[in-house]
């Protein structure tokens, strides 16, 4: 088999298993087809698999991209339309970015446990002690739309109830109107919780367990994780075209 043979032979495999191709890996698949092909064969485990839909798979991809620890915008376009072809709705991939948007929070849980341990520790309250009748009502309220708690939230309804009325909010909107089943709202949260740009422990722990309590299967979890492990190669993706810029400047000097 010709070196040629061989690349088409690659490619085709590509295709029948993640179901496109697109432009931006020809200069890849022709540089280091060895590379290309063993990246095909590790993204390709969780689509062979099959436990999640290809429209879900999409958009969990769409979701790692759009994520503010990646802002991948190729890799979104590219999803986006593999997404539209597989059935998803404007809305629907709207409703992936109102839950990736939240990501800023962890700012607030990660940060806000800390401040609390040193009041603490310099014997400084925090917060009255037993919750407010509207303490009371946010925590509520919050159950009620987003169908879980976690003591995450304690220190920040006790510091700050009002930042955290208006999270509440801002956060539950797609839980109101969405249409998103509820375990695939998880599977966006554990996305890009696990991603490798951001590895939160803390929520992907909480939204594997909601998700879990939505009916989610742990085949269905390790296929969200194979998909969003593979958010490396962008790596390459991005850096192959720098570098053949680059090399043809340097040529033409």
């Amino acid at each position: 088999m010709s070196g040629e043979e061989r690349k088409a032979q690659i490619k085709a495999e590509f295709i029948k298993n993640r179901g496109y191709w697109s432009p931006g890996w020809d200069p890849l698949l022709d540089i280091a087809p060895d590379y290309f092909e063993a990246y095909s064969k590790l993204s390709s485990v969780p689509w062979k698999t099959g436990h999640l839909t290809p429209k879900v798979k999409e958009l969990l991809y769409v979701a790692i991209d759009a994520s503010t620890t990646h802002m991948y915008e190729p890799g979104l376009r590219v999803h986006i339309r593999n997404a539209l072809r597989y059935g998803a709705t404007r809305d629907e991939i709207m409703e992936v970015y109102q839950l990736t948007s939240v990501l800023g929070v962890h700012t607030i849980t990660m940060g806000v446990p800390i401040l609390a341990d040193i009041m603490k520790a310099q014997g400084k309250p925090v917060g009255s002690g037993a919750l407010s009748p509207r303490q009371e009502k946010l925590k509520a309220d919050f159950i009620a739309n987003r169908g879980y708690w976690s003591e995450l939230w304690d220190s920040v309804l006790a510091l700050s109830p009002d930042y955290f009325e208006a999270y509440g909010e801002f956060s539950s909107v797609p839980w109101k109107v969405g249409t998103l089943e509820p375990k695939v709202r998880e599977f966006v949260y554990i996305a890009i919780d696990a991603a490798t740009t951001h590895l939160y422990e803390p929520g992907t722990k909480i939204h594997m367990e909601n998700a879990l309590r939505h009916g989610a299967t742990p085949d269905e979890i390790m296929e969200v994780l194979a998909l969003t492990s593979v958010l490396g190669i962008h790596t390459v993706s991005m850096g192959l075209p720098v570098l053949l810029d680059e090399l043809k400047k340097a040529e033409q000097r």
